[in-house]
C-alpha cells in the first residue's frame, strides 16, 4: 500500500512522495472547455477541495513550469494540447479556510493579511519596469494599515500587474471562500463582513478586465444578493449539479479498486454501510475521501469525517428550530426520508427561520443526502426526499443531540432511568430539573419558550429520547402538532421492560384549573383514542403498558398515571 497522507493538501508533495492519490485531473479539461468565467462549486468539507484547487495551480501556474513531471501519467497528460497549457498562466491562489474570526475585525484583518502575503509574494515586480510611478505608490500602500477602499481593488489591480509582466491575463483561484461567511454567521456580524466582502469579490470576479478565468470552493453558496450582486458571469456549481460531479470525493469503483489492491475486497460492504451515500448530480456513489483515507490508514471504522468539525452552526440551528424541523429531525433519525423544496441559495438571514434554508445547508454541508426527488409538471418546482447520508453521519447526529443534554447537572440521565423503573415521584423530580436547565437551550428571539413556541423543548426532549433509547425501544410518535399535543410510543425491543404511551399537554388555562387537570385530559386522550392498539397487536399484553400523562406550565412539569385516576 502506498503511503497515506492524511492532511497532505499540497498536490506537488503527493506527487514527489509518490503518496495515495486518486486522479482527478480529468476536472482541469473538464473545467478549462467548458469556459465559464468565474465557477463556484461547492462541495462538503473535506472532500478534496484545496487538493484540487492545489492541483489547479500547479498545472496552469507560470510558477510551477517545471511541475510537468508531476503530471505525466495521469489523466490530462494523455491529451496533447493539455500539455502545452501546463505552466503558462500567471494564477494567483489564495484559501479563507483558516480566516475564523470571532470579531468582524478580526476576520477583515484576516483577509488583509491574505491580500498583503500576494502583494509580498509579487514584489519582484517592482523591479521589473512594468510598473509606473502610480503604480508602485499603490502597491506600496497595500499593507495591513490600508483602507476598504485599497483592500476592495488591490486583486484586481495585481491581475493588471501580472498581464503586463506575463502578456496574458490571470486565473484567481479562491479555496474555502465561505469559511469567514459562516463564522460571520455564528458570531453575529454577519452584515459587516458580507458588505466588505461584496466590495471585494465584485472588484475581483465581475468588474475586472485582466480576469482569465475565476475559480472558488466553498461548502455553501450564499445568496447572490449577499455578496454576488451583479455578479451575473458566475456559474454556480452544487451538489445537485452535474458538472464535475466525480471530480471531489470519491466513486465506488476508485474505493473498491484501492480495496481489492489492498486485499481488503471482504470489507466493501462494511465501507458502503459507513461511507457511502453522498451525491453529486445524478452520481448516488460518492464517498468522503477523509474517512476513506483514515480507515486505509488505520484499518478501523471511526466518524473521521464527522469528527473533522465542531458542527457549532448545525447543532445551533437544529437545537433553536421550531417545532416543525425537530419533528422531521426524528423522521430522520429514524431512518426515514423527509420531503421538502430547497433553496441552494444559503440566505444565512433566514436560516433560522425557513424550513427549506436549513434543509438545504445540511445537504451542502453533506449530512443528508437526496433520496429522490419529483417534479411538479405545472410550477417545475423539485419537491426533494432527504436522508441522513450514512452510518457514520447518523453517529455525528445522535452525538450531537446528546451533548445538549450532556451537561454534568443535567437531571436527564436520571430522568430515563426513572422513566424505565417507573418511578413516578422521581420522574417528577427530574423533570422539573429537565425543564429549568434544557428549557433556554431551546430558545429563540426575545420571548422564552413557553411563552413562544413549548414544542421547541417537547421536540428537542424527545429527540434525546430516541437517541439515548434507541437499543432499548423503537420509539414512534404521530406528532399532531398543535398548542402542546403530542403523544409518544415507546415499544421495547427487550421482554423484561415495559412499553410506555405517553401524551405531552400544555395546560389551557381558560379550560383547566389546574395541572392535575391536565393530566386527566392527558390520560383520558390515551384512552379515548386507544393508543394501545398497535402494542396489543404486537403482542404486547395490557398489563405491561404503562400510561403517563404530561402536563406543562412554563417550566413546571407534571406528570401523572392511570393509577392515580
Amino acid at each position: 500500500m502506498k503511503t497515506i497522507g492524511i492532511g497532505i493538501q499540497d498536490f506537488a508533495k503527493i506527487a514527489d512522495k509518490n503518496m495515495f492519490y486518486i486522479d482527478k485531473t480529468a476536472f482541469l479539461k473538464e473545467w478549462w472547455e467548458n469556459q465559464d468565467s468565474v465557477t463556484l462549486i461547492t462541495r462538503p468539507r473535506r472532500f478534496g477541495k484545496t487538493l484540487l484547487m492545489s492541483m489547479t495551480d500547479y498545472f496552469f501556474s507560470v510558477n510551477h513550469s517545471d511541475c510537468k513531471k508531476y503530471f505525466e501519467g495521469l489523466d490530462i497528460w494523455k491529451e496533447e494540447k493539455f500539455r502545452e497549457l501546463q505552466g503558462t498562466y500567471p494564477v494567483i491562489f489564495m484559501s479563507f479556510a483558516d480566516i475564523k474570526g470571532s470579531t468582524y475585525e478580526k476576520t477583515r484583518m484576516g483577509i488583509i493579511h491574505k491580500i498583503t502575503k500576494l502583494y509580498t509574494d509579487f514584489e519582484f515586480l517592482k523591479r521589473t519596469g512594468v510598473l509606473s510611478g502610480r503604480d508602485l505608490e499603490f502597491y506600496d500602500s497595500v499593507s495591513v494599515d490600508m483602507g476598504d477602499d485599497v483592500a476592495g481593488i488591490a486583486i484586481q489591480y495585481m491581475c493588471d500587474y501580472l498581464r503586463r509582466y506575463y502578456g496574458k491575463n490571470a486565473l484567481v483561484l479562491l479555496d474555502e471562500y465561505d469559511t469567514p461567511l459562516q463564522e460571520a454567521y455564528v458570531n453575529d456580524y454577519w452584515k459587516e463582513l458580507a458588505d466588505f466582502i461584496r466590495s471585494l469579490f465584485n472588484s475581483t470576479f465581475k468588474t475586472n478586465p485582466y480576469l482569465e478565468r475565476g475559480l472558488l470552493t466553498g461548502i455553501t453558496r450564499v445568496s447572490k444578493e449577499s455578496i454576488f450582486s451583479d455578479l451575473n458571469n458566475l456559474e454556480v456549481v452544487t451538489t445537485t449539479s452535474e458538472k464535475y460531479s466525480t471530480s471531489f470525493g470519491f466513486t465506488e469503483k476508485e474505493v473498491f479498486q484501492v480495496l481489492e489492491n489492498n486485499g481488503l475486497s471482504s470489507e466493501k460492504e462494511n465501507i458502503r454501510y459507513w461511507y457511502d451515500g453522498f451525491s453529486f448530480g445524478k452520481r448516488k456513489d460518492i464517498y468522503n475521501p477523509w474517512s476513506i483515507t483514515k480507515y486505509l490508514d488505520t484499518g478501523e471504522y471511526g466518524t473521521y469525517w464527522a469528527d473533522t468539525s465542531g458542527n457549532v452552526l448545525v447543532s445551533n440551528l437544529i437545537r433553536q428550530s421550531p417545532a416543525k424541523i425537530k419533528s422531521e429531525m426524528e423522521d430522520l433519525l429514524q431512518g426515514r426520508t423527509i420531503c421538502t423544496d430547497l433553496d441552494e441559495q444559503v440566505i444565512f438571514e433566514q436560516l433560522g427561520r425557513k424550513r427549506g434554508a436549513i434543509w438545504s445547508l445540511l445537504l451542502a454541508s453533506g449530512y443528508l443526502k437526496v433520496d429522490r426527488y419529483e417534479m411538479d409538471n405545472r410550477t417545475g418546482k423539485r419537491q426533494y426526499y432527504l436522508k441522513i447520508t450514512n452510518h457514520e453521519t447518523m453517529l455525528m447526529f445522535e452525538k450531537m443531540i446528546e451533548d445538549w443534554f450532556s451537561e454534568e447537572d443535567s437531571a436527564y440521565g436520571n430522568f430515563k432511568d426513572a422513566l424505565i423503573a417507573g418511578d413516578l415521584d422521581y420522574m417528577n423530580q427530574f423533570m422539573n430539573q429537565v425543564a429549568l436547565q434544557t428549557f433556554s437551550s431551546f430558545d429563540t428571539g426575545n420571548k422564552p419558550s413557553e411563552e413562544q413556541e413549548p414544542e421547541r423543548f417537547y421536540h428537542g426532549f424527545i429527540l434525546g429520547l430516541i437517541v439515548d433509547l434507541a437499543e432499548k425501544y423503537r420509539i414512534a410518535s404521530n406528532r399532531e402538532s398543535g398548542f402542546g399535543r403530542y403523544d409518544v410510543v415507546m415499544e421495547p425491543l427487550k421482554e423484561n421492560l415495559d412499553a410506555i404511551v405517553m401524551e405531552f399537554k400544555v395546560q389551557n388555562m381558560k379550560k383547566e384549573k389546574s395541572l392535575e387537570q391536565t393530566v386527566e385530559n392527558a390520560l383520558r386522550q390515551i384512552d379515548e383514542k386507544e393508543y394501545d392498539t398497535e402494542l396489543l397487536a404486537r403482542g404486547i399484553k395490557k398489563e405491561r403498558i404503562r400510561h403517563y400523562g404530561f402536563a406543562f406550565r412554563g417550566k413546571k412539569v407534571l406528570i401523572g398515571t392511570e393509577e392515580q385516576r
